[in-house]
C-alpha cells in the first residue's frame, strides 16, 4: 500500500537518511518533506497524511509545536518524534504530548519497526473507531425507529425488569415511560398471564427447551386504567456481555379486533339475512301454490257443474244441489280474495280502522251464531264462560268481529268430530280479554312461534287435511296489534288442543295512525253478513243502463236487475253508454269500471259534466273487481255515489241500488 508521509526536517542529509531507511525497510511511500512552520501548517490542512516524522528540535520551529497542530486537527494520524537530543524526559514530554513514538537519530534502525507498530496500531484503532462509529449510528438509528414507532418496544432482563421502553408505550399502557423503565414488565400484563410469563422465561433459561423467536402471538395487555385490551406481540432474545435480554414489539390491536368483530357479525347478519331470504323465498313459492290450489278447488267445482247445468240432463234435485255448490264455492272464493286484499293492505300500511265504542259481548256472540251450523255439523259442542265484565272498548267493530270470526273459524275447521270449543270473556288488569280454547289437533312445538307469521302453514303438503291459505292468522294478529292489544297462542303439542287470546285496552287509547281515517271493513262471508229484506221487485219502475264489456257479466247483470223490476238497456263500452244516454230515459247508471280504451272513472267523469238535463246528474254504481279501499276513494272521487265490488253479490246489489234511490229521493 503506498503511503503518503510528512517528513518536518531542516537538514537534507538526515532527511534522506530517513528516506534511505524507509525505502529499505519495504515501505511504498510519497516522502513530502517541509522545513518551516507555514509549510507544515499547509500540509496538515491539506490532508491525505498517513504518517507524519517530524525533528524535535529546528531553528524556529520544533516537533512538539509541530505535535500540537497535527493533534489539533487529527487525533489519530502516527506521529514519531526524530531528535538527536538524547534524554529520557525529552522522550516522556513527546509521548505524554500525543506523540506515538520517540526514535534517535543515531538509532534510525529502529525508525522501520516502530513505523510498522505506528501503522498497525492505527489500523487497528480506526477499525475500532469505526466500529465504535458504526455502532454509535446504529443505535442512534434504533433509537429514533424506537421513538418513531406507532408499536411498543420493550427490552427486559431474566427478571422480567424493564431495561427500555420507548414513548409510544406511553399512548399504549398510559404510563410515563419513567414510570415504566425499571419496572417489571409485570405491571403491563394481566394477573392471569403473569404466571406463564414467568415460567416460559425461566423454562428457556434452565432447560433451553424452547428458543424464543419473532414469532407473532396474541395477548392480552393491561392498561394503567385497569382495562385489559389485546396486544399483538413479536419477540426475540439475544446475547448482550454474557447476560440474556429480551425484546419486545407489542402493538396495540383493539381497533382491529374491534373490525374483526364487526366484520363477523355483518358476515352473520349477512348469511342470517340470506337464510330468511332463501326462507321467505320458499314459503312465498309454497305460498303461491297453495293459493294456485285453493282458487282453482272452488272454480273446478264451479265450472264442472256449470257445465252439467248447460248440458240440461240433471234433474231437479241435483238442479238444486249443482246451484247450492256454485254458490258456496263462489263464497269460499270471495274469502280467499278477502284475504289476499287484507294481506296486501297491511303490507302496503293501508289497512285502516273505523273506530267507534262498541259492545264486544254482542260481537263475540254475532260470531258464535255464524259458525253455529259449521260446529253442530261436526257435532262439536261450543261453550261460553262470559264472567260478569265491562264489556265496552274503543275498536273497529267490523275488524274485530273479523278476529272472532277467524278464531272461532280455525276452532272448528281442526276440531274433530266430537269434539269441544271454550269461548271465555274476562276483565283482566284493566283489559277485556278473550280466548277460545279447543280440543282439536293442536301445534307443535317447532311451529308454535310461527303461528302468525304469513305465508307459513304448518302443513304445506299437497296432502294436507286442511285447505285454506293461511293468512288468517296473521290478518288475527295485525289487527288486534292496530288496536293496542296483544295476541298470544298456546299448545302442549300435537294432539293437545290449542288455545288463542288477546287482549284489549279498555279505556280510550291513542291507536296507530292507521287506526283512523277511511272505513276499512271487512265482512264475514256473504251468506253470514246479513239478512237480505225479502221485499217483492224492489227495482220496479227504475230505468237502469247497465255497463260492462265482458258480455257473460253484462247478461247477467241484466237478468238480476230485470228479476227484481227494473228495465235495463245494456252497453258494452264507455263510447255506447254515452249514446245510450242520449236516446233512452235512465234512472240509474251501473257501469263496471275496468273496460278497453276508456273505463268507468272517465265514463262518470264525462257524465258529470253534462247538463242535468242530459244526465249529468243521473245517480251511479262502480261496479268493479277493485275492491282496495283507494279504489272506493277513487271512484267516489270521480262521481260514483256508490262502489259495489265483484264477484256480485246479486242480493247486495239489489239492495245497494234501492238505497241509494231511497236515499236521493
Amino acid at each position: 500500500m503506498s503511503l503518503r508521509i510528512l517528513h518536518l526536517e531542516d537538514s537534507e542529509l538526515d532527511a534522506e537518511l530517513v528516506q534511505a531507511y524507509l525505502l529499505d525497510g519495504g515501505f511504498d511511500a510519497e516522502i513530502v518533506r517541509v522545513d518551516t512552520r507555514e509549510e507544515f501548517s499547509a500540509e496538515i490542512e491539506r490532508g491525505g497524511i498517513d504518517l507524519i516524522l517530524a525533528d524535535y528540535n529546528l531553528p524556529s520551529f520544533d516537533g512538539l509545536a509541530a505535535l500540537e497542530i497535527a493533534r489539533a486537527k487529527y487525533t489519530n494520524i502516527p506521529f514519531i518524534i526524530i531528535s538527536g537530543a538524547l534524554g529520557e524526559e525529552t522522550a516522556i514530554e513527546t509521548l505524554k504530548s500525543g506523540a506515538t513514538d520517540y526514535i534517535l537519530k543515531h538509532r534510525l534502525e529502529r525508525l522501520v519497526p516502530a513505523v510498522s507498530r505506528a501503522l498497525r496500531e492505527a489500523e487497528d484503532r480506526g477499525r475500532a473507531r469505526r466500529a465504535e462509529n458504526a455502532l454509535r449510528e446504529s443505535e442512534e438509528r434504533y433509537r429514533i425507529v424506537a421513538e418513531t414507532a406507532s408499536d411498543a418496544i420493550i427490552s427486559i432482563d431474566i427478571q422480567s425488569n424493564i431495561l427500555f421502553i420507548n414513548s409510544a408505550a406511553e399512548k399504549i399502557f398510559g404510563y410515563k415511560v419513567e414510570e415504566m423503565t425499571g419496572q417489571s414488565l409485570l405491571m403491563l400484563m394481566p394477573e392471569n398471564l403473569r404466571k406463564s410469563h414467568r415460567e416460559g422465561i425461566h423454562r428457556y433459561l434452565e432447560t433451553g427447551e424452547r428458543r424464543l423467536s419473532w414469532d407473532r402471538v396474541e395477548v392480552y395487555g393491561i392498561r394503567k386504567n385497569g382495562e385489559e385490551f389485546p396486544l399483538e406481540l413479536s419477540f426475540g432474545e439475544f446475547n448482550q456481555n454474557g447476560e440474556h435480554i429480551f425484546i419486545g414489539i407489542a402493538r396495540d390491536v383493539t381497533e382491529r379486533k374491534l373490525a374483526e368483530t364487526e366484520r363477523e357479525s355483518l358476515l352473520e347478519r349477512e348469511q342470517e339475512a340470506r337464510r330468511k331470504a332463501e326462507e321467505a323465498s320458499r314459503l312465498k313459492d309454497e305460498f303461491l301454490a297453495t293459493v294456485s290450489h285453493e282458487l282453482r278447488t272452488p272454480l273446478n267445482a264451479i265450472l264442472g257443474w256449470a257445465t252439467m247445468l248447460r248440458s240440461g240432463q240433471l234433474n231437479q234435485e241435483n238442479t238444486v244441489q249443482a246451484v247450492e255448490i256454485i254458490e258456496r264455492n263462489a263464497r269460499a272464493q270471495v274469502q280467499l280474495v278477502e284475504d289476499l286484499l287484507d294481506v296486501s293492505r297491511i303490507i302496503s300500511g293501508k289497512l285502516r280502522l273505523e273506530a267507534d265504542f262498541i259492545d264486544f259481548k254482542t260481537i263475540v256472540e254475532n260470531a258464535i251464531e255464524a259458525v253455529q251450523p259449521a260446529a253442530e255439523a261436526k257435532l262439536i259442542k261450543i261453550e261460553t264462560d262470559f264472567q260478569s265484565i265491562n264489556n265496552k272498548i274503543f275498536g273497529d267493530s267490523n275488524r274485530l268481529q273479523q278476529v272472532i270470526w277467524n278464531l272461532l273459524t280455525n276452532a272448528v275447521k281442526f276440531t274433530p268430530s266430537g269434539g269441544n270449543i271454550k269461548i271465555a270473556l274476562s276483565n283482566e288488569n284493566e283489559c277485556l280479554e278473550f280466548k277460545v280454547t279447543d280440543t282439536g289437533e293442536g301445534i307443535s312445538p317447532e311451529f308454535l312461534p310461527f303461528v302468525f307469521d304469513r305465508f307459513r302453514q304448518a302443513d304445506g303438503a299437497t296432502t294436507r287435511i286442511h285447505n285454506g291459505l293461511g293468512l288468517g292468522l296473521s290478518i288475527v294478529k295485525h289487527l288486534i296489534e292496530m288496536h293496542g292489544g296483544e295476541v298470544s297462542a298456546k299448545s302442549e303439542g300435537i294432539g293437545q288442543g290449542s288455545t288463542f287470546s288477546f287482549c284489549l285496552p279498555q279505556q280510550r287509547v291513542a291507536f296507530n295512525e292507521r287506526a283512523s281515517g277511511e272505513n276499512g271493513k271487512a265482512k264475514l262471508p256473504p251468506e253470514n253478513n246479513h239478512h237480505s229484506e225479502q221485499v217483492e221487485n224492489p227495482l220496479a219502475g227504475l230505468n237502469v243502463l247497465a255497463v260492462d264489456d265482458d258480455e257473460d257479466s253484462r247478461e247477467m247483470l241484466q237478468l238480476i236487475l230485470e228479476q227484481n223490476g227494473a228495465s235495463v238497456v245494456t252497453a258494452g263500452s264507455a263510447a255506447e253508454a254515452l249514446e245510450k244516454l242520449k236516446k233512452t230515459k235512465t234512472d240509474v247508471l251501473v257501469s263496471d269500471i275496468g273496460m278497453p280504451l276508456e273505463d268507468g272513472y272517465s265514463l262518470v267523469e264525462r257524465l258529470r259534466k253534462l247538463p242535468a238535463e242530459n244526465g249529468g246528474e243521473i245517480p251511479a254504481v262502480a261496479l268493479t273487481g277493485f275492491a282496495r279501499e283507494e279504489d272506493n276513494r277513487r271512484a267516489l272521487l270521480a262521481g260514483f255515489n256508490k262502489h259495489v265490488a265483484k264477484p256480485i253479490d246479486p242480493e247486495n246489489l239489489v239492495r245497494e241500488i234501492a238505497e241509494l234511490m231511497k236515499e236521493l229521493n
